[in-house]
């Protein structure tokens, strides 16, 4: 809706462009210096922020491959067989997050064809293509999933994938108070984490959006637009890999409650794992 109402303004000439070419070029003669407006600027290049990109794609793939093994070895067990282990797409998460990334010059182009919005001042000469911004628009899908994919992998990491995820058997007395402290240190460190990799992600494109302004490469708009755009891309991923995605920290559930190891369901069905922790 937000996205819409922005398309709106800037295409119909309504007050709100007006405001916001007002606030760019106030923006643009800012006291930000022009050294670190490029740099914030230039990792919204596809050539800073694929690379980033294909790392933590590799990366999380690995790691997702390799419990993939681990629960499979847990599986063939003498205690463990039989018990159904969900099979694991370990590559889907990876997958989808190029695709996200690969999705912005597709919706970015035409519509910036479409609308032929004028660029800043500085950018006289080029042609009037710039709502809504494809360096912000990358910015914010590529270092999106990359923490998406670091949260994703941190929460595999705290479901316990391997053999010990596959057991469903209680643990003896004695081991009950050290394996709940060692559960809720490694819950609060997944959530530090999670909060960490937010806020880095959020001050990042931050920075980028407001070196575009600044340095006179596009209006506070475009930028705003770019912010909105992603954002249905990010979603999707989330929406794609909690759907689809079984493994590193998905299963079943029951009733939209999390079915934990040795749980049974409304179903009848024992979960292995958590499915909703994707979501975040």
């Amino acid at each position: 809706m937000l996205f819409a109402a922005l398309t709106w303004q800037v295409a119909g000439h309504g007050p709100l462009r007006t405001l916001d070419e007002r606030l760019g070029r106030a923006l643009a003669t800012g006291s930000l210096p022009a050294g670190a407006a490029e740099f914030c600027a230039d990792l919204g290049n596809t050539a800073v922020a694929l690379p980033v990109l294909l790392v933590v794609m590799v990366w999380t793939g690995w790691l997702g491959w390799r419990r993939q093994r681990e629960r499979r070895g847990a599986g063939q067990g003498g205690e463990d067989t039989g018990q159904g282990l969900a099979p694991v797409r370990w590559w889907l998460p990876p997958l989808a997050a190029g695709l996200a990334l690969a999705a912005v010059p597709a919706l970015v182009v035409p519509l910036k064809l479409w609308i032929a919005r004028p660029g800043p001042p500085q950018m006289a000469g080029d042609a009037p293509a710039f709502y809504p911004s494809g360096h912000g628009a990358t910015a914010a899908v590529a270092y999106g999933v990359v923490g998406l994919l670091l949260i994703h992998g941190r929460r595999g990491v705290r479901t316990g994938d391997g053999a010990t995820a596959a057991r469903p058997h209680p643990p003896t007395a004695p081991a009950t108070a050290p394996a709940t402290a060692t559960a809720t240190a490694t819950a609060t460190a997944t959530a530090m984490v999670t909060v960490a990799v937010t806020v880095a992600v959020v001050l990042l494109n931050v920075g980028v959006g407001i070196g575009l302004v600044r340095r006179g490469y596009h209006w506070p708009l475009d930028v705003l637009g770019s912010w909105c755009l992603a954002g249905v891309l990010l979603a999707a991923w989330c929406a794609v890999c909690d759907r689809w995605s079984r493994g590193a920290g998905a299963g079943r559930c029951a009733g939209g409650r999390p079915v934990g190891p040795g749980q049974t369901g409304s179903d009848g069905k024992t979960g292995l794992m958590s499915r909703r922790s994707l979501k975040g």
